[in-house]
């Protein structure tokens, strides 16, 4: 097992009579992404924000790389470095100026300011726009070029803040690949997100946090095993059927299926996977209804997310500032 780059043991943190953290215990460990889920308000940006040394919580214990966040604050923010929601760099400045202003602000010389930029451009392939006004980049380079001005301090530990809020299926893909490069080289990173299929696909381990507690931890694969259930989708030949077929399978499982007019799907968690499927294949045959597809399948993390907080994914407000 690699050691931990975070530990948190018991956080609670209070604004005003509102507990955004009420005695979270988690353990982040280096060379993965760590991602946080969790419902609106649920305290994931909080944390974030404890771990950046931007807030002190009320109690509990926080380290990063081994070093109490409370004690030693500078040292943690040596060791740091922090994306949020919104890209924040200058728009008039070019990308290399923005970058090597953060370089010299971190304590570099001139000369390690230029040497880390152009490290920094290369490694998120922005060296054909680097000398372009941020004004003229897309949102999808500004994001990454935020990035940058991220990493351009040498972090250990990156602080991702739903980095790709508001950003195209293209661009997301983009970003997706620079947070696996990093990883690639060594860079650990915390990352908060509104996109579940995100988290599947970066992280090597997912905390869900409700109510200010992480209530489930683990790699994708055992969050999906978590529920100890598998999934019939039925895509119906005509949404109309819907009903009938939600009528018709609905004895399979402990819960009411859900339906999807948009995409006439209907989905059911079952218990008893190979056997449940055998039976829904007899159940509409007998009822004669045409269907393009029928399969079982592993929940997927919105599945998972839902089963465990009672309420499904939705794109996440921004929760109080501190």
């Amino acid at each position: 097992m690699t050691e931990p780059i975070i530990e948190a043991e018991g956080l609670v943190k209070w604004f005003g009579k509102v507990e955004a953290l009420a005695g979270l215990d988690l353990l982040a460990r280096s060379g993965q992404v760590t991602a946080v889920l969790g419902p609106n308000g649920a305290g994931k940006t909080t944390f974030v924000r404890a771990v950046a040394t931007l807030i002190r919580p009320n109690a509990g214990r926080l380290s990063v790389a081994g070093i109490d966040v409370a004690r030693h604050p500078e040292q943690v923010r040596r060791l740091i470095g922090l994306a949020g929601q919104y890209a924040a760099v200058e728009p008039t400045m070019t990308g290399r100026e923005n970058l090597r202003m953060v370089a010299r602000l971190f304590g570099q010389s001139r000369r390690q300011a230029v040497a880390s930029t152009d490290e920094v451009l290369s490694r998120l392939g922005l060296d054909d726009v680097a000398d372009r006004l941020v004004k003229t980049y897309s949102g999808g380079l500004r994001r990454r070029l935020d990035l940058g001005a991220s990493l351009v301090g040498m972090p250990r530990l990156l602080l991702l803040d739903e980095p790709t809020t508001g950003l195209d299926p293209r661009s997301r893909g983009q970003l997706w690949d620079a947070i696996r490069d990093l990883v690639a080289g060594g860079t650990d990173v915390l990352l908060t997100t509104q996109y579940l299929d995100e988290a599947d696909q970066l992280a090597g381990q997912i905390a869900i946090i409700d109510h200010g507690k992480v209530i489930a931890q683990g790699t994708p694969n055992e969050l999906k095993a978590l529920t100890g259930r598998e999934v019939i989708e039925v895509r119906a030949r005509n949404a109309a059927d819907l009903p009938d077929l939600a009528r018709a399978l609905a004895h399979l499982g402990p819960d009411r299926p859900r339906l999807d007019a948009a995409t006439s799907r209907l989905t059911l968690a079952v218990s008893a996977g190979p056997l449940a499927i055998t039976t829904a294949v007899r159940a509409l045959a007998d009822l004669g209804i045409e269907v393009d597809d029928i399969g079982l399948r592993r929940p997927t993390l919105d599945e998972v997310f839902l089963a465990v907080t009672g309420t499904p994914a939705e794109p996440a407000e921004h929760e109080p500032a501190a």
